[in-house]
């Protein structure tokens, strides 16, 4: 059986994660190496360990983040698609079954806000922890006064943390912003379509999508 630690342990996959996020580091895009990747994974894996899904669903969601954004390698539009393709030649290489394999290449193709759609509960964790991942250290450019608004955003976002809560069948990422930094119409401007996919991939796991930003409910 493929597993997460396999894919941690495995020195070409490591490479693939390294210049895809070297690539975006030459656009100008925030950090997408070692630290997204895992943090999504344990997020992901958090979403559905607290849902009540079982460890085989959970190792499928931690293996969709670990690759979900190889395909930055090959080129950041349409990275979700090309990204698919490549975690299927790795996987299928790597003599994962069938069933498993059309579970993780659909989750890594379904998790951009442009094209996504939460089609099971692996994608839905992926989407969720994905786009809940907005933090300041994510931000590479050390010099405010050249930040773009995804720089500013990013880096106004002093504290995040996605709660999912089953009693209530909320799932609430709450964001604490510096506003000396950014704005929340900031947030909204380059966010809003990831905030709906959110919504969407909450409801596919039985939630409500709420958004708070400085204890202020948004969504």
């Amino acid at each position: 059986m493929v597993t997460y630690e396999m894919l941690r342990r495995d020195a070409a996959v490591n490479t693939y994660i390294t210049r895809a996020d070297e690539s975006l580091s030459a656009l100008g895009f925030t950090e997408h190496s070692f630290p997204h990747v895992c943090g999504v994974a344990d997020m992901a894996e958090n979403i559905l360990r607290t849902l009540g899904y079982d460890e085989h669903e959970i190792e499928l969601a931690k293996i969709a983040a670990y690759l979900h954004d190889i395909g930055n390698l090959v080129n950041r539009a349409d990275h979700s698609q090309s990204g698919a393709m490549m975690a299927f030649r790795i996987l299928d290489h790597m003599d994962m079954e069938a069933e498993d394999l059309a579970t993780v290449v659909t989750a890594i193709g379904n998790h951009d806000e442009g094209v996504g759609v939460p089609v099971n509960a692996v994608a839905a964790a992926l989407i969720l922890a994905d786009k809940s991942d907005v933090r300041r250290n994510r931000v590479r450019n050390q010099d405010t006064a050249t930040f773009d608004i995804h720089d500013r955003v990013n880096y106004s976002v002093e504290k995040y943390q996605l709660l999912i809560l089953p009693e209530e069948k909320v799932a609430r990422l709450q964001l604490t912003i510096d506003t000396k930094f950014s704005s929340v119409m900031d947030f909204f401007e380059i966010f809003m379509k990831r905030m709906m996919l959110c919504r969407r991939a909450a409801e596919r796991l039985g939630l409500t999508f709420q958004l708070m930003i400085n204890e202020q409910q948004l969504i």
